[in-house]
């Protein structure tokens, strides 16, 4: 996958204003509240966005009086979106990222808009992906429409082989209403004649899709940036928070502070080491995954094909996506010899033709794991003005939308899309 040529914009010293209480003076944002002239242009720019229906927007005059603030920590596909649910709403945004935008997690996923396994979950996470996924093909067609970049989701289908737990995927998909059905091996090679031999059975589901996650993230960036009220700060890494008493009113950066009304962290896999700052334990830690490409002809591969916890994506291109390693090795991205080995033989045997196929990238990037993989959503208690938008471990990019539009609405205190109890941070964190 391609990222495409993505301008810096560089954390600078001269736009932190001494005062430490007051907002930073970026351009783009103004201290306190918005102004006047940014909830002209904020209005224009929902009123060309909400006939199309792409957020459940509601006009400046319906929405919350105070305008706030809000610096988010993270510029992946969480942080992004949240960013962007939030200025379409008439905050003012202020997003950091340490590097590159999009380049950690959300770049190096395989973007299959579903859990894995998603009967393995808990209901909390399958409610946050049924919603994502009922959403994301109107997501990208607005994104494609706004920006001119097509975040390429692309249904194809999944299936799944030789499965041990079959039968409760059959039974949950029965009780949460599922298009996923059982099928003959014989129906699988007839849809998918590449795919390898010695499979004995099969379950399909025919509506899932997957996103060519750096377009998502590259469409999301020029979405964000059309919007009144937005700073984007790429290479700015946060390193603390600034407290008073006990409010979060800001973080720093090693060229200052950076305050707001609120501050969010979505870190990614740095979330739990940024939370520790504060003598919190937040049980978010890196995972390392690994994967490989090949590149074919684009009608090589018809559908995704998933067998022995390894998957094959193809892209519209025919770009094919072989995943992944799991590894638990801290903060280490580095791609292993012995990764590409396994991800490889994993390659041939569900596909053979693939043994003459050449590899054209081997990548390696850092999951934020939590525990059972629900994400921490929500205020942090004990430190007002902080929130947590983060945990999502294998699932970010599937349930993006979900995640961050219920963020947006108990941020701005409005009636949640889902029960937002289950990734409360309240009870779930603990001191460090």
């Amino acid at each position: 996958d391609s990222t495409g040529d993505w301008s810096s914009d560089v954390c600078s010293s001269d736009l932190i204003q001494p005062d430490q209480f007051r907002c930073a003076n970026q351009s783009g944002s103004g201290a306190g509240n918005v102004t006047q002239g940014v909830l002209g242009a904020v209005m224009g720019v929902l009123n060309e966005w909400a006939p199309s229906a792409l957020f459940p927007f509601y006009r400046l005059d319906q929405m919350m009086a105070k305008q706030q603030r809000v610096v988010v920590v993270g510029g992946g596909v969480i942080g992004l979106l949240t960013a962007f649910n939030l200025a379409t709403q008439g905050q003012a945004v202020v997003l950091l990222e340490r590097s590159e935008l999009g380049q950690e997690s959300s770049w190096a996923g395989g973007g299959i808009v579903s859990p894995l396994y998603p009967w393995r979950y808990s209901p909390a996470v399958t409610a946050l992906a049924h919603w994502s996924q009922d959403f994301y093909p109107q997501l990208a067609e607005r994104l494609f429409a706004d920006t001119g970049v097509d975040p390429q989701v692309h249904t194809t289908g999944l299936y799944w082989l030789d499965l041990e737990d079959e039968a409760d995927a059959l039974a949950w998909a029965a009780r949460e209403g599922r298009p996923l059905s059982k099928v003959a091996v014989s129906a699988v090679h007839n849809a998918v004649p590449v795919l390898g031999g010695g499979y004995s059975q099969a379950i399909y589901m025919a509506n899932v899709a997957n996103v060519r996650n750096p377009r998502l993230i590259k469409s999301l960036k020029a979405a964000l940036l059309a919007l009144p009220g937005v700073t984007v700060h790429e290479q700015c890494e946060v390193d603390g928070f600034v407290l008073d008493g006990d409010n979060v009113v800001g973080v720093n950066t090693p060229t200052g502070p950076v305050l707001g009304d609120q501050v969010v962290l979505a870190a990614g896999a740095w979330s739990g080491e940024l939370l520790g700052k504060l003598g919190l334990s937040l049980p978010v830690e890196p995972v390392k995954g690994q994967m490989i490409l090949y590149k074919c002809a684009s009608d090589f591969l018809s559908s995704m094909v998933l067998a022995k916890g390894r998957y094959a994506i193809p892209r519209r291109d025919g770009h094919i996506l072989i995943g992944s390693t799991l590894e638990h090795q801290g903060f280490d991205k580095t791609p292993t010899e012995s990764a590409l080995e396994s991800l490889k033989a994993s390659a041939v045997e569900l596909i053979p033709a693939l043994a003459d196929a050449e590899v054209v990238g081997h990548w390696a990037g850092l999951r934020p794991g939590s525990p059972e993989g629900i994400p921490y959503i929500g205020p942090v208690p004990g430190f007002n003005g902080l929130w947590l938008n983060c945990g999502h471990y294998r699932n970010g990019l599937v349930l993006a939308p979900a995640s961050c539009q219920l963020f947006a609405d108990l941020l701005l205190e409005r009636t949640p899309i889902i029960d937002p109890a289950p990734y409360a941070p309240a009870g779930r964190i603990n001191a460090g």
